[in-house]
């Protein structure tokens, strides 16, 4: 089976640099980066959302050609029918939660031996929770979930995290006051990242009382924007990364 990335350790440092023809530019709307996984250990992965659907339609299908596997966020339904049916028959869309559309000829991320574990407050922050799924797993991180454990009724984190044991890293997503991050952060020795998701009506809703709690968390905790799964995926998995290389896996 074919790995993502598995060539990284043979590229030079004209490649490492950016130093040789590592993008293209299509119809002046992209200039597509074909070496950030290279460089940065996370790939080039394509935002639908604001783009027009003939421009994004191009984008992947270049970048898919080039690299044999395209991660599309934030995809609507419309953009995805259009992108589905203009792929050749070597390449097979995936649909995943969260807005994310994959497609590749087969190959695969390979395993990083990390472990993130993802939580999440309600049920409303499970799109964003999602997202950040599909990225760490991307990535080549095993991922562990539980849903729908806040604090509210706090009674259901404790078998959440009993369940999440194995994580290396944990993505704990919460909108309106924002406080289950702080909280599972006071409980587990590992690194936590909270996501404001922007759940919640009136003063300060939309996730900006999520954001703001967490950015004054007493408890140790990174924090991201609001509802930015992408970012916190990719950091977890990351980090969870380099934990697993650290214990030699």
């Amino acid at each position: 089976m074919k790995h993502s990335g598995d060539n990284k350790e043979e590229r030079g440092m004209e490649k490492q640099t950016g130093q040789s023809n590592l993008a293209s530019n299509i119809c002046d709307v992209a200039n597509l980066d074909f070496e950030r996984e290279t460089r940065c250990g996370i790939p080039e992965v394509v935002l639908a959302e604001g783009k027009e659907t003939d421009a994004l339609v191009e984008i992947v299908n270049r970048y898919v050609k080039e690299k044999g596997r395209c991660v599309i966020s934030r995809i609507s339904e419309e953009q995805t029918k259009a992108v589905c049916s203009s792929l050749s028959p070597e390449f097979t869309p995936e649909k995943r939660k969260g807005g994310i559309l994959i497609v590749s000829d087969g190959r695969r991320p390979k395993p990083s031996g990390g472990v993130v574990g993802i939580l999440t407050a309600g049920t409303s922050d499970i799109p964003v929770a999602e997202e950040a799924r599909a990225i760490a797993e991307e990535l080549g991180a095993e991922v562990l979930s539980s849903y729908d454990a806040g604090v509210a009724g706090i009674h259901r984190l404790f078998p959440a995290l009993e369940a999440l044991k194995r994580a290396d890293v944990f993505v704990v997503c919460a909108g309106r006051e924002g406080t289950l991050p702080s909280v599972v952060a006071g409980l587990v020795d590992k690194p936590v990242i909270g996501v404001p998701v922007s759940t919640g009506y009136g003063y300060m809703g939309k996730g900006e009382a999520a954001l703001a709690s967490m950015l004054q968390s007493c408890a140790v905790i990174t924090v991201v924007n609001i509802d930015a799964g992408f970012t916190a995926g990719a950091f977890a998995a990351r980090t969870a990364a380099l934990i697993a290389k650290g214990r030699g896996n």
